[in-house]
């Protein structure tokens, strides 16, 4: 790949010391990568010097994932939170205009982003970040029996994965046997890390159970796409057992000209197919977002 270097920063963004990564030119087309549960922008650390020769990608590390730290007396650990966070991250960095890669948590996000100012969209990319409820994969059964009762019991059984067993789980998910090597153990052995200190892993159970208020979105998230249609390129691993390749296809509901790629690998699809996902956001950027 490229060797285009990649910076390491910090923002200040109402009072928390954000880390981000940042490659390309300074006056380069925006590609704004909000990161995934429970990664962080570690997760693009081979996709930023790969575009970076054309297109200036941006990578934050958001409150309690990677090295941006906050107590959760001064961050609330819900999804409105950090969709306000991942708005100011933007003001504060001075984006006006961007594509938006949209991935697992970072999908929610980043289209709520999106909504808050359409005009400043010039293409999304999803990649396994679902907004079709009646398309959840069988993954998300503990998770809805969690969200119809959030007791002290129930969430026990969950906060069990805020683990760094339970990260390497996640991770490796559903990917075949033949490929799942590919994936690194740094993924999870650097999240679970950067997490485990107490109060962090709390937090993190806190999100599991607040992403429940995400379900209320989907509709309003959908009728963005349908409203706006801003060009779209979904890439999408069909071995995931939260977002199956009928998650994928639901998109096509509302966005009936977006072009849909399905590779040959799971939720995690910058760890095995890099360079297939790097080829196809070349040439779908550089149609749109030049």
């Amino acid at each position: 790949m490229p060797g285009v270097p990649v910076a390491h920063r910090t923002a200040d963004v109402d009072g928390i010391r954000t880390f981000y990564r940042e490659a390309g030119p300074r006056d380069g087309p925006v590609v704004l990568l909000p990161h995934g549960y429970p990664s962080s922008s570690f997760q693009f650390r081979n996709l930023m010097p790969a575009l970076g020769e054309r297109w200036r990608l941006v990578a934050p590390d958001l409150p309690g994932f990677g090295y941006t730290r906050a107590e959760a007396a001064t961050f609330a650990y819900t999804f409105d939170a950090y969709a306000e966070f991942l708005r100011r991250f933007v003001e504060v960095l001075g984006l006006t205009r961007y594509a938006i890669y949209l991935q697992d948590y970072g999908s929610q996000f980043g289209l709520r982003l999106a909504m808050s100012a359409p005009e400043r969209v010039a293409a999304l990319i999803i990649q396994n970040g679902d907004i079709y409820e009646d398309e959840h994969g069988p993954k998300y059964a503990p998770l809805k029996e969690m969200w119809a009762d959030p007791s002290p019991e129930a969430l026990a059984r969950v906060a069990e994965n805020v683990s760094e067993d339970g990260f390497r789980a996640e991770f490796r998910g559903e990917v075949p046997e033949e490929i799942v090597d590919r994936i690194s153990p740094d993924l999870w052995t650097l999240s679970w890390a950067q997490v485990r200190r107490p109060p962090g892993p709390e937090n993190l159970v806190r999100l599991l159970a607040d992403q429940r208020n995400t379900v209320a979105w989907f509709p309003r998230q959908q009728a963005y796409l349908r409203k706006h249609r801003p060009p779209t390129l979904i890439v999408w691993g069909p071995y995931d057992g939260y977002m199956p390749e009928s998650a994928a296809r639901a998109y096509l509901r509302d966005l009936p000209d977006a072009e849909l790629h399905l590779l040959d690998g799971g939720h995690w699809l910058l760890e095995t197919h890099i360079d297939v996902v790097v080829a196809l956001m070349r040439d779908f950027l550089g149609r749109v977002h030049p």
